[in-house]
């Protein structure tokens, strides 16, 4: 879908349920934009009348919150634009009320430059329909042995590094990577997965595994990861963020870091409060993820992480692949799922089965990786950017990937029951999505 055209008018909302999680404001209400900026907002705005000549958006009783920003968003885009491109990827974005997506590093080649920061900036103004701000490369190349340039990526917008897919492994690589961003109060960003112990391994270990006769990866994998980590930001007092987190273990051991007060934090992705490791069913290579998909009691672990705050956001973890690399034996197959379009209406389920609040599911989605990332974004305040998104919460559908507006369709919710999503998403000053249109 294309953008409308940009208006440097002011653009009112009305019938509007003001939903903003920074302040916990949950009120009847409507806002006022202008120039790309939130102008006014209120529950009394507008009380008299919407003043003649300024365009009205009615939001028909529905939610109007600050738009999703998804803080792990894998892009095709360069190298690998046959599974997606910074055009398809972020109108996938719109449709499922991202606002703003950070991108990883993996790129071909991957961001561990100036100039491939500089490209991604460009493209995303001449392609994207949303924000996206990329994260840059710990080590050159992702290989895990020589740090990139953090000071100079950083200056040159990268929002935190982190070698994407990759763990980084080694720790001493790791520990002056951390003891660097403390210095310049920069964020690290960790796979958090031991190599050695994944190895061959394919999906989680255990029973189903042993069934299917695949080879499995132990959960331990991820918490020894995590609690060599913790080691290390005690000696060097940087900022750690430990992406798509799915272990009880793990989920305890930065629950117990951040009651010691480090400056820790986490996110995990939809398909881990969703599914488990019986999702892989019959050699589901759709189901394929990395980290796997865990046990039930993982899968628990998580909601009860998410609900105590220990897991401070929700991304999508959107990793398109293609048919060529999901049609394949389970053991060959491409790791990821498609995940833009699924992302709000998934953890929406959790505000359905009454396991949190409305605000609180918005919150990880929208405020809190903003505070992660230091943005201006995610929040519905005077003098902040006018990306807002129009969230009706009870509207049933079910999950077509044959729809996705990404190029890539890799996801295991085929069919899936769904209630929520985007009506309208707003990048300041344009409708980049309109459901009914």
């Amino acid at each position: 879908m294309s953008a409308a055209p940009a208006t440097e008018q002011p653009t009112a909302y009305v019938n509007a349920r003001l939903m903003d999680p920074a302040t916990g404001r949950d009120t009847p209400g409507a806002l006022l934009s202008l120039n790309g900026k939130i102008a006014d907002l209120g529950a009394d705005l507008f009380s008299g009348g919407v003043p003649d000549g300024i365009p009205t958006i009615d939001c028909n009783g529905h939610i109007l919150a600050p738009g999703l920003i998804d803080m792990r968003v894998h892009l095709g885009e360069p190298g690998e634009e046959h599974k997606d491109t910074i055009a398809s990827a972020t109108a996938a974005a719109a449709a499922g009320g991202i606002t703003t997506l950070i991108c990883l590093p993996n790129t071909n080649p991957p961001i561990d430059d100036v100039s491939l920061i500089e490209f991604m900036a460009r493209r995303a103004r001449e392609k994207g329909l949303v924000k996206i701000y990329p994260y840059a490369a710990i080590t050159r190349d992702c290989a895990g042995t020589e740090l990139a340039e953090m000071g100079i990526l950083a200056e040159a917008g990268a929002m935190g590094f982190t070698d994407g897919q990759r763990a980084l492994a080694n720790s001493l690589v790791m520990r002056r990577a951390l003891s660097y961003a403390s210095t310049f109060d920069l964020l690290i960003m960790q796979h958090p997965e031991d190599p050695e112990l994944v190895k061959e391994g394919v999906m989680n270990e255990g029973e189903v595994a042993t069934r299917l006769g695949l080879s499995g990866i132990p959960s331990a994998a991820e918490p020894i990861m995590v609690a060599r980590d913790m080691r290390l930001v005690e000696i060097t007092g940087a900022r750690y963020h430990a992406g798509h987190i799915s272990t009880a273990d793990a989920i305890d051991i930065v629950r117990r870091a951040k009651a010691r007060g480090l400056p820790v934090t986490c996110d995990t992705a939809p398909h881990y409060f969703t599914l488990n490791e019986t999702a892989v069913g019959n050699y589901r290579t759709f189901a394929k993820t990395s980290p796997p998909l865990r046990s039930e009691e993982d899968r628990l672990a998580v909601i009860e992480g998410l609900k105590d705050g220990t897991i401070d956001a929700i991304a999508s973890d959107h990793t398109p692949q293609d048919q060529d690399s999901k049609r394949l034996p389970f053991a060959q197959a491409e790791c990821g799922i498609a995940g833009l379009e699924t992302l709000l209406p998934l953890s929406l389920a959790l505000y359905h089965s009454g396991e949190m609040t409305l605000l609180d599911v918005l919150g990880k989605l929208t405020a809190n990786p903003a505070d992660l990332l230091r943005l201006d974004e995610g929040r519905l305040a005077v003098g902040a950017p006018a990306d807002l998104v129009v969230i009706d919460p009870d509207r049933p559908w079910r999950i077509d990937p044959d729809s996705f507006l990404s190029k890539s369709k890799n996801s295991p919710f085929d069919g899936h029951p769904v209630q929520g999503g985007a009506e309208k998403t707003v990048v300041g000053l344009r409708m980049v999505f309109d459901r009914t249109s």
